[in-house]
C-alpha cells in the first residue's frame, strides 16, 4: 500500500537528488529565464541598437536604389539581395548570440549543468490520460494558473499605466514632422518596453523561490525510505569494502605504533615478523604486531630505529604468526619457547651494559608441529602478504 504523501517529511538524501537530476529532473525557473533574456535584450539594443540600425538603413537603401545596369542583369540582383541577407544576419549575429548566451547560462545559476538524454527517450507512460489529468489539476497546475494571472495583470497593468501617464505625448506625435515623430515614438516605445521589463522582477521574486521549494517538496521521502536507502548503502559492497579498508588502515597503524614498545621481534626471516611484549603485570607474553612480506619489514625495521631485539627464530615466528593476532596473548604451548627468548634478551641487554659471559643463542626452541605451518608444507614456499 502506497504511503501517503503526508508522511514524505524527511529531506531528499543526495542519491535521490542525483537519481533525479539523472531522469534529468532539475530546477528551472521560467520567470528568471524570461527575465534574464529581456533586460538582456534591453541592455543590448542601447549598446548596440544604434549600429544595428544604421547597418540595416543603409542595407535596405543599398538594396532598393538599383541603377540601370543592375536592373539588365538578374543575377546582380540576387547577388545583391544574398549580400544584404548575410551582411544583415552577420550584423545581428552578437544581439542574439547574447540572448542565446543568456537563455543557457541563467537556468544553470539555479539547478547547475545537466546533460543527460532520459527525458527524450520514448516513455509510453506518459501517454496515459488519467496521468495527464491528475497533472492539470494538481497543485503546481493551479499555481502555474496563478502566476500566470499575476504576470498578466503586472505587465498589463504597468503597460496600461505608462500608456495613460503619457497619453499627451502620444496624441502629440500627429502635430509632429515625419521624421521627428518616428524618433520621439521609437524613444517612447523603448522607454515603455524598458519599465515593462523591469517590472517583471516581481515575478521572479516569487517563482525562483516556489520553483526551489515545490522541486524540494516533490523530491521528499519518507521515514521508511531513507532507512531503506541507508540500509541499502550500508549492505553495499562497495561501502563494506571500504570502510573495512579503512579499519584495516586503521589497525595497521596502532600496531606499528606499538612496535617500539615490544621487547623482541622474531622473523623467518623476512616472510614473517611478530613483535612481543611482556611485563610482570601480564600474565604472558602478549603480539603487539605481525606482518609478512612488505609489512614484516616495516615491523623490522621499525624495531631497529628504536633499538628492539629482533631473532631469526622461523618455527617460533610462524607459529606465533598463524596463530595469533595483534593483542592476543600467545598460546599456553609457546610459553616454554617464548620464556627462552625473553630470557636471552634480557641477558643480552645485561651483557652489553655490565659485561660478563655473552648469552647463548636459542636456536633450538621446541615448538609443535601442528602450530608450526611449515612442517606440513615445502619450506622454500613464499607466503602470502596479509593486512
Amino acid at each position: 500500500m502506497a504511503e501517503d504523501s503526508d508522511d514524505r517529511t524527511e529531506s531528499a538524501t543526495g542519491k535521490q537528488l542525483s537519481k533525479a537530476r539523472e531522469q534529468g529532473n532539475v530546477p528551472r525557473s521560467r520567470e528568471l529565464t524570461t527575465f534574464a533574456v529581456v533586460m538582456t535584450s534591453v541592455a543590448l539594443l542601447m549598446v548596440e541598437g544604434g549600429k544595428i540600425a544604421g547597418f540595416l538603413m543603409a542595407m535596405m537603401k543599398s538594396v532598393f536604389i538599383f541603377d540601370h545596369q543592375t536592373l539588365l542583369h538578374n543575377d546582380q540582383v540576387m547577388l545583391r539581395f544574398r549580400d544584404a541577407l548575410f551582411g544583415g544576419l552577420q550584423s545581428l549575429l552578437p544581439f542574439f548570440g547574447g540572448l542565446v548566451l543568456v537563455a543557457v547560462l541563467i537556468p544553470i545559476m539555479i539547478g547547475g549543468w545537466n546533460l543527460t538524454f532520459t527525458p527524450v527517450t520514448p516513455n509510453f507512460g506518459k501517454l496515459n490520460p488519467l496521468a495527464g489529468l491528475k497533472r492539470m489539476v494538481s497543485l503546481q497546475a493551479a499555481a502555474n494558473a496563478l502566476l500566470a494571472i499575476v504576470k498578466s495583470m503586472v505587465i498589463g497593468g504597468v503597460a496600461v499605466w505608462i500608456i495613460w501617464k503619457e497619453r499627451d505625448e502620444i496624441i502629440g506625435l500627429i502635430s509632429m514632422p515625419l521624421e521627428t515623430g518616428m524618433v520621439k515614438m521609437f524613444d517612447m516605445a523603448f522607454h515603455t518596453f524598458l519599465i515593462v521589463a523591469s517590472s517583471m522582477i516581481l515575478l521572479v521574486a516569487i517563482d525562483v523561490p516556489y520553483t526551489l521549494w515545490s522541486y524540494y517538496k516533490a523530491l521528499r521521502m519518507t521515514k521508511q525510505e531513507v532507512k531503506q536507502e541507508a540500509k541499502e548503502a550500508d549492505t553495499s559492497p562497495e561501502v563494506k569494502g571500504r570502510i573495512r579498508q579503512m579499519q584495516r588502515e586503521a589497525a595497521r597503524r596502532r600496531m606499528m605504533q606499538a612496535v617500539p614498545e615490544a621487547n623482541v621481534i622474531v622473523t623467518n626471516p623476512t616472510h614473517y615478523a611478530v613483535a612481543l611484549k611482556y611485563t610482570e603485570e601480564m600474565k604472558a607474553p602478549q603480539v603487539v604486531a605481525k606482518g609478512s612480506l612488505k609489512l614484516a619489514e616495516k615491523i623490522i625495521e621499525t624495531g631497529r630505529e628504536h633499538k628492539v631485539a629482533i631473532m631469526r627464530l622461523p618455527p617460533f615466528a610462524r607459529a606465533l604468526y598463524f596463530n595469533t593476532e595483534p593483542g592476543d596473548e600467545i598460546p599456553s604451548r609457546l610459553y616454554a619457547a617464548a620464556a627462552q627468548v625473553l630470557a636471552y634478551v634480557y641477558q643480552l641487554r645485561a651483557y652489553q651494559n655490565n659485561g660478563g659471559l655473552a648469552p647463548v643463542y636459542p636456536d633450538k626452541l621446541e615448538v609443535p608441529e601442528d602450530l608450526d605451518p611449515a612442517s606440513k608444507r615445502p619450506q622454500d614456499a613464499a607466503p602470502e602478504e596479509r593486512p
